[in-house]
């Protein structure tokens, strides 16, 4: 993507007023530039929450991770790239185009079911897998204490694959919950119970279904 092209992107991102299209558009942006460079960014956290379920949670950042095998990131190409972008800051956190971009290094994943990719105005996106993120969220919700914003991220991804915007895989969900890595089954199915309870509709992790 040439100079040009960036400089028309940036403008546009920077008077998009739209928060979650603004985050989409920084985030296809900046996974261009990225992949220019043989890199993959994965969209993770909040902000894939926030694509997800549409605006529904903000997370007013960026949070993205490389997708490996290729992650090792030297500190000063990072910084050459962040700075096609204007980006002030870093290594690792930049202000670009009014919001802030975080590069957290390797994503970790552990769930066998794909990446999900988003189009975008400057790029496809590469999204963590909702049901990592949900089971994420949960763990974030109850360790090392509660943490209410986590459970509210949780309980709208909840949500959403509920009235199926959003496809879930329920096994996949159950078996990283169960698993080592993780070992917060119990709490997954009581949140999922509860907003299956709140929306009433079929609890996808009732034994009986």
């Amino acid at each position: 993507m040439d100079k040009k092209k960036i400089g028309n992107a940036l403008a546009d991102i920077s008077s998009e007023s739209d928060p979650t299209l603004k985050s989409q558009k920084l985030a296809s942006l900046c996974s261009t530039l990225f992949r220019e460079r043989g890199y993959e960014l994965v969209v993770v956290g909040g902000s894939a929450i926030e694509f997800y379920t549409d605006g529904a949670y903000t997370s007013g950042d960026l949070d993205l991770c490389l997708l490996p095998p290729k992650v090792s990131l030297p500190l000063r190409l990072r910084q050459e790239i962040m700075g096609e972008l204007n980006g002030k800051g870093g290594p690792r956190s930049w202000q670009v185009a009014g919001m802030f971009v975080d590069v957290l290094g390797e994503l970790e994943k552990s769930g066998a079911t794909p990446i999900r990719k988003l189009e975008a105005p400057y790029g496809t996106v590469s999204l963590i897998d909702p049901e990592e993120l949900l089971v994420e969220r949960v763990l974030v919700s109850v360790y090392p204490r509660a943490n209410s914003e986590a459970a509210s991220c949780a309980r709208q991804l909840v949500a959403v694959s509920l009235e199926r915007k959003v496809e879930m895989d329920w096994d996949e969900v159950q078996r990283i919950a169960k698993s080592p890595a993780y070992g917060i089954l119990p709490e997954c199915k009581a949140l999922v119970r509860s907003v299956a309870h709140e929306l009433k509709v079929k609890n996808p992790l009732d034994s009986n279904r």
